[in-house]
């Protein structure tokens, strides 16, 4: 009788047990799903006359602030989307050559409500004048050419002081996911090379050293989703290539840089650009130094309820605060 009655109740702690587990189970699944919400953002850009925009350049900002999440580029109809854009509250802002700028309603990702199409923007053309002739030579943020993106990184206000890993997250089919892995439209495998040449380094190598290269070392970015024949393409999912700033004045020059920015923790960099060039000879040498601060706050709330009162049985609260650090 003693046997059979412990027999039972090792059962019952049995069953308890494994209801908890599954309870824990699903409380780590909603609490994934709330994590991770990520959504997709589409419209279309059209001029006053009902025209549509090629190559506008569309950039996606935080309602909060204004700061720049994303950029993307119009295409032949004047459609454009982004995709992979964590929950929240946005703006888009549109320019164009010959137009004003134009900005969209606030739209908004929330966990049921992932697919968002905005409300088609219109360009007023900028009135033109011929009182007087004034010839300016700047280089667009952004270049569409047939067979790749260009980024002129120094034709946005917004990298100065970021990184080029900062500049690659907010280009146009670009995704970095939180462990640094770089995907182009969605897809992994990417060949990230420096002046036509490939890095030769790891994934986990190549994000350290993008996230403390400072922007303003670089000249220009190529996307490439469908690169020349004259790069090795086999097994990858297309190539960008990071173009580095040359200096082409004769003699002995050089040049210094020193950024800071401060968000909750602190970041810098700084770098020397040193170069010799006479005739045909040209001899260079650069050095970059940067430490680099950041966190990671995860929330965890779970609400364990009676099946048969619906009433709460127990609160689980959990907080982690992570610090991240790195120096180059």
């Amino acid at each position: 009788m003693k046997s059979l009655k412990t027999s039972t109740k090792h059962k019952l702690m049995k069953k308890i047990l494994n209801s908890l587990i599954i309870i824990v189970l699903a409380g780590f699944t909603i609490t994934a799903k709330a994590q991770t919400t990520s959504g997709k953002i589409k419209g279309q850009v059209i001029d006053g006359s009902h025209k549509t925009i090629e190559a506008a350049t569309i950039s996606l900002l935080n309602a909060k602030d204004s700061s720049v999440v994303k950029f993307s580029v119009a295409n032949k109809t004047g459609h454009y989307q982004f995709e992979n854009i964590p929950a929240g509250e946005y703006i888009i802002s549109v320019s164009a050559v010959g137009h004003n700028k134009g900005y969209s309603e606030k739209v908004e990702i929330k966990n049921d409500e992932t697919n968002i199409s905005v409300k088609t923007i219109e360009l007023i053309p900028q009135p033109k004048g011929m009182a007087g002739v004034t010839v300016t030579s700047t280089r667009p943020f952004i270049e569409q050419k047939i067979d790749r993106t260009i980024i002129n990184v120094e034709a946005s206000v917004t990298n100065a002081g970021a990184t080029a890993l900062d500049v690659l997250e907010k280009s146009p089919g670009v995704t970095v996911d939180k462990d640094g892995n770089i995907s182009l439209k969605g897809k992994q495998g990417v060949m990230v090379m420096m002046d036509g040449r490939p890095t030769y380094l790891s994934a986990a190598e190549l994000t350290n050293y993008l996230k403390n290269l400072p922007a303003s070392a670089i000249d220009q970015i190529e996307i490439m989703t469908n690169p020349p024949a004259k790069y090795d393409a086999a097994g990858n999912a297309g190539i960008i290539n990071i173009k580095a700033k040359k200096n082409k004045q004769q003699g002995f020059n050089g040049s210094f840089n020193a950024n800071y920015g401060q968000g909750k923790y602190w970041k810098g960099n700084s770098s020397v650009n040193l170069n010799y060039r006479t005739g045909k000879v040209n001899l260079f040498a650069n050095a970059n130094v940067s430490e680099w601060n950041g966190f990671q706050t995860l929330t965890i709330h779970r609400r364990f309820k009676d099946d048969a009162t619906k009433e709460t049985k127990a609160i689980f609260d959990q907080v982690s605060n992570m610090r991240n650090s790195s120096n180059y």
